[in-house]
């Protein structure tokens, strides 16, 4: 099987970060958040994917390269039409897919923590011609969600509904036969001008075909939100093994480390520093006066200099300068938080804040 991984859209909810940069390359546990889909379609055994990008994005390609770190071959599809739904961006990768395969269809902003091969072997292996993974979650309201029937088969999915029919929510992994073709063939937009996927599994069912599915083992996590990115932080994290925790960096005598620390290559820490982990850290930083705690994953070019930084998500290159305490935050590339007590005047606040922007004082 061939599967295609969605990474368009705009991201609307993440603004400022995602105004200079893809959502999909955000990082949880310090790595970009689309490797971890690109993961589990290797795992399940696909050597040949692509990716669908918005026109013109160039920075996926970039970060994601051509597959070989992953020993796959990856392309790019730009998507056409404008945002008509992610229904469309498969059809949009008809000519890929091939209409005659099966496939999988990833979300590139979905993580699952034991993986998605047992989805896949049940389709391969059962004659399913459309499988799909079904998980509880909190935001029905924001998802597809499954309807099931009095006898407890399934019998619809609903988009977005305002009375979920169900507590199960249909997550971002989906495998289909050639018969996702046929189906899209009578779809029509939506209310909000999309191709919806509901309306293709609930045309599925109601035409006869086999529509299957698992419940996810675990948590999947699918971060539409900054504040449920950091949770897909902590649980990734979590998931880590523990062999991959590694300290590369220099490290001053001074430094205390307590937990799974990683830090990473040309890092300089201390003194002074007291770091409790979980904590990943990128290259090429420096640090010093500064206590880092769990669930923390720092980018790669940082500087920090008299800081609490607790539960927090900074991206590269980010300094931070006698600031005290940060807590449950995303932090963009290329920011600069200095005490405002190391400027004149020495009261207020002086910010430079872009669209979206969250700020707490």
């Amino acid at each position: 099987m061939k599967a295609l991984i969605a990474a368009g859209g705009r991201a609307t909810r993440f603004r400022p970060l995602t105004w200079s940069m893809n959502k999909h390359l955000l990082p949880l546990a310090g790595k970009p958040m689309i490797f971890y889909p690109i993961e589990n379609v290797v795992n399940a055994g696909v050597k040949e994917i692509a990716i669908n990008i918005n026109p013109g994005d160039t920075e996926v390609r970039s970060v994601v390269g051509d597959g070989s770190r992953w020993r796959v071959k990856i392309t790019y599809i730009e998507q056409q039409g404008g945002p008509l739904g992610i229904a469309h961006a498969v059809y949009n990768a008809r000519e890929f897919l091939g209409e005659d395969e099966p496939f999988i269809f990833h979300l590139g902003d979905n993580i699952f923590r034991a993986g998605i091969k047992n989805i896949v072997d049940r389709f391969l292996n059962t004659g399913l011609h459309c499988a799909l993974t079904l998980s509880r979650a909190p935001n029905l309201k924001e998802l597809g969600v499954a309807e099931f029937g009095s006898d407890g088969r399934l019998v619809r999915v609903v988009e977005k509904p305002q009375i979920p029919p169900s507590d199960l929510a249909v997550t971002g992994v989906y495998i289909y036969d050639k018969h996702f073709f046929e189906a899209f063939k009578h779809m029509r937009p939506s209310a909000r001008g999309e191709y919806e996927i509901s309306d293709i599994h609930t045309w599925l069912i109601q035409n006869g075909f086999r529509v299957g599915y698992d419940i996810v083992d675990g948590w999947w996590k699918d971060p539409g939100r900054p504040d449920q990115l950091l949770d897909g932080n902590i649980l990734a994290m979590n998931t880590l093994p523990h062999e991959s925790y590694v300290i590369e960096g220099q490290m001053d005598p001074s430094v205390q480390i307590q937990g799974l620390v990683k830090v990473e290559k040309g890092t300089k820490i201390g003194p002074n520093v007291l770091i409790r982990g979980p904590v990943i850290i990128g290259e090429e930083c420096e640090i010093r006066n500064t206590f880092i705690g769990p669930f923390t994953t720092i980018g790669s070019g940082c500087v920090i200099d008299g800081a609490e930084i607790e539960h927090s998500v900074l991206l590269d290159n980010v300094t931070l300068k006698d600031i005290g305490r940060i807590d449950g935050s995303m932090i963009g590339r290329h920011v600069t938080i200095v005490s405002r007590q190391k400027t004149l005047p020495m009261s207020g606040h002086r910010l430079i804040v872009g669209d979206h922007s969250i700020v707490e004082l």
